[in-house]
């Protein structure tokens, strides 16, 4: 098999080594328009495993799916005043609404609006003036909506995946009689994005609210669920916001209680983004290109004959045929296996090679001596390239299941490794300093542009001090982790006392 590795590797140069693997495993492109990507098939593939299995855990916990307009009115968002300072230099804003040809041929907007139109940047200001009107009982309540759909937030350094101008994502909006049951959405939201983490994209988390700095803007309290790359940066893979009334009492989201007595409503609002798909590349790709997980892979098992005549090509694609068939009655989890015969007219090596860049967690290759030997040559995509296991053809069909979970399992633990490899609990600002290298400046490649990254559990209080000591560091409080790190005690920079410790590190 030649050898077609990633270059540059993750060691020489993290950020051009992502790059080369999305362009690798042809997951997506630059569009002509500034900061938005396009989608490719395969990519987009992997967002639609992503869609269909949190879908399902939506629709699990009594959540509807309904969609709400891309544009909204500017006195909207002007209506929650943190809200829309948060958002105001993100948002491309709609102010004429047709063109025409000027005078030297080129067409000039005209028909200015009465009143300018945002780009969706998050919907819980339109989302909260049909609430307004739906809600008029405490009989009405909850209402557990969410949105598949696409927003526009201005990047000016964008980043496939991680950060472009538009992107696609779900948006649950919910509202509820009491804080207490808005509370507890809102955590449930949370451990369903954890869950699906952990367990679909085998992508360790760590979960707990941000401090106040870090909030989503108009929130009272906003939780995150945050991962580790293998550049040692964090990532924040989803987030879950209790709004409290805020929404609620700018927008008039008023019922009538069960006694009689007009309330505001409790609202929430949560989110994912395609940003995961870049999450997933991070966590688990290597130097010889993408590395799929296999619940969320699109394709689980890729068949290759090998032949070198025609007569052989028939024989060794009747069994790939016949093996194909077996595979796909088969389950893993709950959904049937993703089989397909890969039959194109070109070299087995650079067919395989294809299919451990896109990421594929199987292959298996049948050839005429395999025939012979009633084998087949089987491939983990988790392995090196060239190592091959052969299996028994009457036997693959009901270890192919097995394989697989132990490769969703080993990823996952893999992660996990790297994470507890890199994470260090430190008691003050000197050993802040010196673990993320004493400086904001880039380093040698392969630091993926910081001085030293990882995770750092301290003591620090939500106070302004801490981020002045953290910002020339580029450092941010990822989040109070709400398991696993309940020890009390002191801010290393105010001496507040603190009941757990904080996860600081450089982001994404």
């Amino acid at each position: 098999m030649p050898d077609h590795a990633i270059s540059p590797t993750r060691d020489q140069d993290y950020p051009e080594w992502y790059q080369q693997v999305v362009r690798a495993a042809d997951l997506a492109d630059q569009s002509p328009v500034r900061g938005c990507m396009v989608i490719k098939p395969n990519g987009y593939a992997i967002w639609e495993r992503m869609q269909s299995i949190l879908d399902r855990m939506f629709k699990a916990t009594g959540h509807q799916n309904a969609y709400f307009p891309l544009f909204i009115p500017l006195s909207y968002l002007e209506k929650e005043a943190k809200h829309v300072e948060g958002f105001a230099k993100e948002c491309a804003v709609v102010t004429h609404h047709r063109l025409e040809l000027g005078a030297d041929g080129k067409l000039v907007p005209t028909g200015k609006l009465e009143e300018p139109l945002v780009v969706r940047p998050t919907s819980e200001t339109i989302i909260g003036a049909m609430y307004a009107k739906w809600i008029q009982s405490w009989r009405d309540l909850p209402v557990l909506i969410n949105q598949w759909a696409n927003v526009v937030r201005w990047e000016m350094r964008p980043r496939v995946f991680l950060r472009t101008t538009e992107f696609l994502w779900q948006e649950g909006h919910t509202a509820h009689a009491t804080r207490e049951e808005a509370v507890e959405e809102t955590l449930r939201m949370l451990d369903v994005y954890a869950t699906f983490a952990e367990r679909d994209l085998a992508m360790p988390v760590i979960k707990g609210p941000k401090p106040s700095g870090e909030r989503f803007p108009g929130a009272v309290d906003t939780y995150s669920i945050e991962a580790m790359m293998q550049d040692g940066k964090a990532l924040q893979a989803g987030t879950s916001h209790f709004l409290g009334q805020n929404f609620a009492q700018a927008q008039e989201i008023k019922f009538s209680s069960a006694s009689g007595q007009e309330e505001y409503c409790w609202t929430t609002s949560w989110g994912v983004s395609t940003r995961l798909i870049g999450a997933v590349i991070m966590t688990h790709s290597d130097d010889d290109g993408l590395v799929l997980p296999p619940r969320i892979a699109p394709l689980q098992i890729v068949l290759l004959p090998i032949h070198r005549t025609p007569e052989e090509r028939e024989t060794v694609l009747a069994c790939c045929r016949t093996l194909e068939a077996k595979l796909t009655a088969e389950h893993f989890g709950d959904e049937p296996l993703r089989v397909r015969i890969d039959s194109r007219d070109m070299r087995g090596g650079d067919k395989a090679w294809q299919h451990i860049k896109q990421g594929v967690p199987l292959r298996v290759e049948i050839g005429p001596r395999d025939l012979a030997a009633g084998t087949v040559s089987v491939s983990r995509r988790d392995k090196p390239p060239k190592e091959r296991v052969s299996v028994p053809l009457d036997a693959i069909v009901e270890q192919a299941s097995q394989l697989l979970e132990e490769l969703q399992r080993g990823l996952f633990e893999k992660a996990l490794a790297f994470r507890e490899a890199h994470t260090v609990r430190l008691g003050s600002t000197e050993e802040v300093v010196a673990f993320f290298g004493g400086t904001a400046e880039p380093a040698p490649k392969g630091k993926g542009g910081s001085a030293r990254s990882g995770f750092a559990h301290v003591h620090v209080a939500d106070d302004p001090a801490v981020a002045a000591i953290l910002d020339p560091l580029k450092v941010t409080v990822r989040c109070i982790p709400m398991e696993g790190d309940d020890e009390p005690g002191t801010c290393i920079v105010t001496g507040l006392f603190v009941n757990r410790r904080s996860v600081l590190a450089r982001s994404y």
